[in-house]
C-alpha cells in the first residue's frame, strides 16, 4: 500500500525573513497511522504541515501524497484540513458548513443532503444541524469544522493545534471523539500539538523536532494497547510514554 506522506530531504528558508525554518526534514507516514508532531514554538511544525497542504512551497527536497505531489494531492481532495480555530462560515447553517466543500465541488444537492446527515451523526450534531456556528460551544465548532474536513473523505487529515484553544475537558473529550472518528474512517494522521500528553494520548508515533531550524531529532513509538474498559491516560505505560517524550524534548532543548 502506497504510504500517505513521504517527505525526502525537505528544508525551507523564509528569504525575505532570512530564516531557515527547516532543515533535512525526512518522515513516512504510513496509510492509516496517526503521527504527531510536537517541538518548541517556532520549530517549524506548523511549516512542515502546510508543507504537505501545499499552501507552503519546499525550498529543498520532495514530498508526495500517496505517491503524488503535493498539488496534484490538493486537487484530487486526497487530504482533509482542521487548524486551531474552526474557521466557520457565521452565516452559514452547521449543515451548510460541512456541505460546503462538496458545493464548491459541484456535488448535487441530494448528494450532498446525505454526506452531511452522514457526517453530522459520526461528530454527534445530528440535533444541531440547522443552529449556526454563534449558537455552538467551542467544541462543538471544532467537530462541524472536523466534519467539514471528512466532507470529501479523505484519507489524510492534516490538524494543526485543532484542540489548543478549547478547556481541558473539552478537549479529551474531542481527543476521544478524534480517535473514534478516525478508527471509523482509516484515515491517515499529521497532528501538531503543544501537548505532550495529547500527543502520546492520540498518535501511534510522535516525531520530536528540535527548535529552528526544525529537524526531526527522535520518532518514538506509542503503545496503545490497553485492557477493555481502562483509560489509557491513567496507565503506567501512557506515564512512561509521557516521560519518555519529555526527555527527549528536553534533552534536545537543553543539549
Amino acid at each position: 500500500m502506497t504510504d500517505a506522506i513521504s517527505v525526502i530531504g525537505v528544508g525551507k528558508v523564509f528569504d525575505a525573513a532570512g530564516v531557515t525554518a527547516l532543515t533535512d526534514i525526512e518522515l513516512t507516514v504510513a496509510a492509516g497511522e496517526f503521527v504527531s508532531l510536537i517541538g518548541p514554538s517556532g520549530c517549524g511544525k506548523s511549516t512542515l504541515l502546510r508543507i504537505l497542504a501545499d499552501l507552503e512551497q519546499p525550498s529543498s527536497g520532495s514530498v508526495a501524497v500517496f505517491g503524488k505531489s503535493t498539488r496534484q494531492a490538493r486537487l484530487d481532495q486526497d487530504y482533509g484540513i482542521a487548524f486551531q480555530q474552526a474557521g466557520l462560515l457565521d452565516w452559514r447553517t452547521v449543515r451548510a458548513n460541512i456541505e460546503l466543500p462538496l458545493q464548491l465541488h459541484k456535488v448535487s444537492k441530494s448528494e450532498r443532503r446525505a454526506r452531511s446527515t452522514e457526517l453530522l451523526e459520526l461528530v454527534g450534531l445530528t440535533d444541531f444541524a440547522d443552529r449556526f456556528p454563534t449558537e455552538l460551544s467551542g467544541g462543538m465548532q471544532q467537530r462541524v469544522a472536523i466534519a467539514r474536513a471528512l466532507a470529501r473523505t479523505p484519507a489524510l487529515l492534516l490538524m494543526d493545534e485543532p484542540f489548543g484553544a478549547l478547556d481541558e475537558m473539552t478537549r479529551e473529550r474531542m481527543q476521544n471523539d478524534l480517535l473514534r472518528i478516525v478508527e471509523e474512517t482509516s484515515a491517515a494522521v499529521v497532528f501538531v500539538t503543544h501537548s505532550i500528553p495529547e500527543a502520546v494520548y492520540l498518535s501511534d508515533r510522535v516525531v520530536v523536532m528540535s527548535a529552528r531550524p526544525g529537524r526531526i531529532v527522535d520518532v518514538l513509538e506509542m503503545d496503545k494497547t490497553i485492557a477493555e474498559g481502562t483509560d489509557r491516560r491513567e496507565t503506567a505505560t501512557f506515564f512512561r510514554s509521557v516521560t519518555a517524550v519529555r526527555e527527549s524534548l528536553h534533552g534536545r532543548l537543553t543539549a
